[in-house]
């Protein structure tokens, strides 16, 4: 099983690597280029024009991962894997529908935010309906560090599960706002958990880690500053579905509070920020949100906001697994 988890991660990096070679000058050749808001930060306005959508080269490493190591689980029957990625491929869909609207309109505006709302509400409650139907999700909260579990009312946790995905979605699309931020935050996130995975023996849950683990790597080679492509929202929104429907495929939801702080700091920075500004008549917390900006501002250049970023997540990545390794 750890075999095929490792191998996992190998053919999704080699694959996302081998896709970006093929995809970027594909990307470059039909103009497919990121537009820059001018209200950001004045030095990225020299990132115009670099392609966007990206996400399809980590995606297709992790398609390639998978149907080259997930075929002993579906002749168990164990359709887990497929089922995680399909539902990330979801929220990637929306993302992707965005982004062909933002090219389309030649601006950093797609779809309205009340149509990404509604999208992004729908595609969560039909996992946890499905989640809940094939019994693969059991209605109830498993506590983190006190290892405890408490059952929790149906109605409840569809509630408190679309809020928590929606949530935990949108906090890893405004992630992705310097070269290689979202992409190095989500890499020790994906380690996590295929490490728990393999402790568990959630092979299929483990083989999807690996191969996001894998496809992200091999996209950080065109990610990273400075970046010759950007994931957009086809990729941002995807790792968001993906991040979450793991948590969920292992039964701990409550895990993406430390595993995902980092995600976590940039909505709040946003929601901060624009709360503050409203209540004050233009007053502003800090320099930029998402938070990743504020730093960008007081002169942090972009490797380090990469590394600090990055770091934090992978700390508390450690910290999740000492909080659940009493479990297994």
């Amino acid at each position: 099983m750890i075999i095929r988890i490792l191998l996992a991660f190998v053919i999704a990096f080699i694959g996302a690597f081998i896709a970006g070679k093929i995809i970027i000058p594909i990307l470059v050749k039909m103009k497919i280029g990121q537009s820059i808001k001018e209200i950001g930060p004045s030095w990225h306005m020299s990132k115009q024009g670099t392609p966007t959508m990206g996400g399809v080269i980590f995606i297709s490493g992790m398609l390639l991962a998978l149907l080259a190591t997930g075929i002993p689980a579906l002749v168990k029957g164990d359709l887990t894997h497929l089922f995680i990625f399909v539902f990330a491929l979801v929220y990637g869909g929306i993302g992707f529908v965005d982004d062909y609207c933002k090219l389309k309109k030649k601006e950093n505006t797609g779809l309205t935010a009340k149509q990404k709302l509604v999208l992004q509400v729908l595609a969560a409650l039909l996992f946890v309906l499905a989640m809940h139907l094939t019994g693969m999700a059991k209605m109830e909260l498993y506590v983190p560090f006190a290892n405890v579990t408490a059952s929790i009312p149906v109605p409840l946790y569809y509630i408190f599960s679309v809020f928590v995905i929606v949530g935990c979605v949108n906090a890893v699309n405004l992630t992705d706002g310097v070269d290689g931020l979202a992409s190095g935050v989500t890499l020790p996130v994906a380690i996590f958990y295929a490490a728990v995975a393999a402790g568990w023996s959630y092979e299929s849950v483990g083989l999807v880690a690996a191969a996001m683990a894998g496809g992200v790597a091999g996209f950080l080679v065109f990610n990273f500053h400075p970046a010759k492509v950007f994931m957009g929202d086809t990729g941002s929104l995807f790792l968001g579905g993906a991040v979450c429907a793991l948590a969920y495929a292992l039964n701990m939801p409550l895990v993406l509070i430390p595993l995902g702080i980092v995600y976590i700091v940039e909505a709040l920075s946003v929601i901060l920020q624009v709360g503050y500004f409203k209540v004050t008549k233009g007053k502003r917390i800090f320099r930029m949100a998402p938070i990743h900006h504020h730093f960008e501002k007081g002169g942090w250049n972009e490797y380090k906001v990469f590394a600090v970023f990055s770091g934090v997540s992978l700390v508390f990545a450690i910290l999740s697994w000492l909080g659940v390794m009493n479990r297994f």
